[in-house]
């Protein structure tokens, strides 16, 4: 099997709220817009949010959403600050393996920055 490019799908219950978050909060590039779906640019890959899923106002468990959405970051101190700045809530976790900054969408979904 040749894979061309990987991508991640996000069913969303509030749309136009997650490509709004997705775009002006976390700075992904629009690669394609219609109406129930957007392709934005994933490091090399894409993220896809669409209509039909189910939004929380807290997070979602693992048993909810057993998927994280990742990005490895070249320099954390500012990628994190780059999200204060826009508004987006960072809480940052030391471990002996790396650091990561959590971050919660509108959805409920779990996105972690990692240091590269």
């Amino acid at each position: 099997m040749k894979i061309k490019e990987s991508g991640i799908i996000l069913f969303t219950e509030n749309y136009e709220t997650a490509v709004d978050f997705y775009t002006a909060h976390m700075g992904l590039h629009v690669r394609e817009r219609q109406t129930n779906l957007t392709v934005f640019d994933f490091g090399g890959s894409y993220l896809m949010v669409e209509r039909g899923g189910v939004g929380s106002s807290t997070e979602k468990s693992r048993a909810q959403n057993p998927t994280v959405l990742r990005f490895d970051v070249i320099d954390f101190e500012q990628a994190v600050q780059e999200l204060l700045d826009r508004r987006v809530t960072v809480d940052v976790h030391i471990h002996s393996w790396g650091t990561i900054g959590v971050i919660i969408d509108p959805e409920g979904n779990r996105i972690e920055l990692k240091k590269a």
